[in-house]
């Protein structure tokens, strides 16, 4: 499957990451689905299936890159345990916390929800970056969850993309979405794996993919 780069596979990513080479991998940035029986407020939903997914695809992640590299894996609060046991399990080494605080509120009950959070994974022991980023990032943009119910504004991405990976390294996202990390990716001059189970979704982020081609990297 290298030769599978600079593009978007459909399907279930527990079955399609066995199917990557170990070690063929530099980077990964991902947002898994982190709510059971998400659904957005115009009634989109994101499939879940109960986290079963979620230390067989950890395990799979941490076989595919190559020794001395880092996973960004987006998480939610709520099911913080079970993504930590899920790292630790497969491999992972906690390397750092990431903040990206909102200018708006997503939601509220004890608290207003007005904050996303990541982990960054290290597996082996990577080298420091040259340009060491702040672990909170400011998410100054709102993508109107347009493409998607969970989208992700390239204004986040692209900093985790270029501090953790390098021009021509190949960065794979295993729960695509819309495909904003592979763009992210595509901007700053690597390559993409992509994988995205749901139909519509794997159409809207190729398509972006696709009208990126014609786009020089910068």
């Amino acid at each position: 499957m290298t030769s599978h780069r600079n593009t978007i596979l459909h399907g279930d990513c527990v079955k399609l990451l066995p199917q990557i080479p170990t070690s063929s991998i530099d980077f990964v940035l991902t947002d898994p689905p982190y709510v059971h029986r998400y659904q957005s407020h115009d009634g989109r939903r994101v499939p879940n299936a109960r986290f079963t997914w979620l230390k067989p695809v950890f395990a799979e992640l941490y076989r595919v890159l190559r020794r001395h590299s880092f996973c960004v894996s987006f998480y939610g609060w709520r099911h913080a345990e079970k993504f930590l046991a899920a790292y630790c399990a497969a491999g992972f080494r906690i390397a750092g916390h990431l903040t990206f605080p909102k200018r708006y509120i997503s939601g509220q009950r004890y608290l207003r929800y007005q904050h996303e959070s990541a982990y960054l994974l290290a597996k082996g022991d990577p080298q420091v970056p040259e340009d060491t980023i702040s672990d909170v990032i400011a998410w100054t943009t709102y993508t109107g969850n347009t493409l998607h119910p969970t989208q992700k504004p390239l204004s986040v991405l692209l900093p985790l993309v270029k501090a953790f990976s390098a021009p021509g390294h190949v960065v794979l996202d295993p729960f695509t979405g819309s495909g904003s990390s592979l763009l992210a990716a595509r901007m700053l001059g690597r390559q993409y794996l992509g994988i995205e189970l749901d139909a519509t979704y794997h159409a809207i982020a190729s398509r972006r993919l696709a009208q990126a081609q014609g786009t020089p990297a910068s």
